[in-house]
């Protein structure tokens, strides 16, 4: 008498099967029930409430580098002094009720006194008025250079990293004769024949010889994007020059850019209250600690306090966007999380 054949193991959704072959033995059926219940648990988040939530999307790099710099207490504490500095360059007569063109000679070098906490300089004007109200100079000088030397250099630096050719080749030369250029001595011949007292001339300048350092790290850094495989892809697909650059190069190459934007902007101001300190940058009337700095220079001995004050804003001003630009290229460079 033949053997009976062994039953098949029944399976319901989600049953587990045997060992050796358990998706033949389940049958058709039963193999998309098990794909079905792997699927489900994949997408499953153990983080969320029973395990059912969404799975968390993944963060991009600028997450991240919020994420990281709001943790970050050198951020934290150089953005509290620069949101300061802006405040009183927008609003100066908020904390300083003085006028800080108004000068008393009967109280030229004088110390501290009620109403004036930091004293009068040589002239008798008032350190503390004249420190605030210098705040509005020297951001708008940095702010200003800034966006101009960003703006030019990552456009002709970007053009040139993503098309080369001749255009390149060109621009390099040009970058290597204007960092030729000394930068203090170019601001003395250039700004010696200008009359105006504006910051627009002195702006001029900065961009002028400023625009190559960002040209090149902005050429750099859209070489080293386009090879990517996923601009490469974008290319295969059919996606136009223009469209590669906005949405694929762009974003991924600009971090570079901004983080040394960030610190040249406190070499900006550094720069434009030495310029102001030779006697070729801002001229008066206008409100600069480089000109108080020049003025309370031959004072040093009989009243240090006018050159203290606006000398140590001036220094705490270019150390707090150093440091915030430190932040920002911890924030941003993936080799250093």
């Amino acid at each position: 008498m033949p053997e009976p054949m062994p039953r098949e193991p029944h399976l319901s959704g989600g049953g587990r099967a045997p060992e050796d072959g358990a998706i033949a033995a389940t049958g058709m059926g039963g193999a998309m029930d098990l794909a079905t219940a792997e699927a489900t648990t994949l997408e499953k988040n153990p983080d969320g409430p029973d395990g059912t939530g969404p799975s968390e999307k993944p963060r991009s790099l600028w997450s991240d580098a919020w994420r990281d710099l709001r943790r970050n207490p050198v951020f934290i504490i150089s953005a509290l002094i620069i949101l300061f500095l802006l405040f009183i360059s927008l609003w100066p007569g908020v904390i300083a009720t003085q006028n800080p063109l108004k000068c008393d000679l009967a109280k030229a070098q004088e110390g501290s006194q009620p109403g004036h906490p930091f004293g009068f300089n040589g002239q008798g004007c008032d350190v503390y008025t004249r420190t605030v109200y210098g705040a509005r100079v020297s951001v708008t000088v940095g702010v200003c250079a800034t966006l101009g030397v960003a703006v030019l250099g990552s456009v002709l630096g970007g053009l040139a990293g993503f098309f080369g050719g001749a255009g390149d080749a060109i621009l390099s030369r040009i970058t290597d004769i204007f960092f030729a250029i000394p930068v203090v001595l170019g601001g003395l011949v250039l700004l010696s024949v200008v009359t105006s007292s504006t910051v627009w001339p002195v702006i001029g300048f900065m961009v002028l010889l400023g625009w190559p350092q960002l040209s090149r790290i902005a050429r750099g850094s859209v070489i080293t994007t386009k090879q990517n495989d996923y601009v490469q892809a974008a290319r295969a697909l059919g996606a136009s020059n223009s469209r590669m650059l906005l949405r694929h190069i762009t974003p991924n190459a600009i971090a570079p850019v901004i983080v040394v934007a960030t610190i040249a902007l406190g070499t900006y101001i550094s720069l434009e209250a030495t310029l102001s300190y030779l006697g070729v940058g801002l001229k008066p009337p206008t409100v600069s600690w480089g000109i108080d700095i020049s003025s309370a220079s031959q004072y040093i001995r009989t009243a240090p306090h006018a050159l203290l004050w606006p000398a140590g804003a001036l220094a705490v001003t270019v150390l707090a966007f150093i440091m915030l630009g430190d932040a920002v290229r911890d924030a941003l460079d993936p080799k250093l999380r």
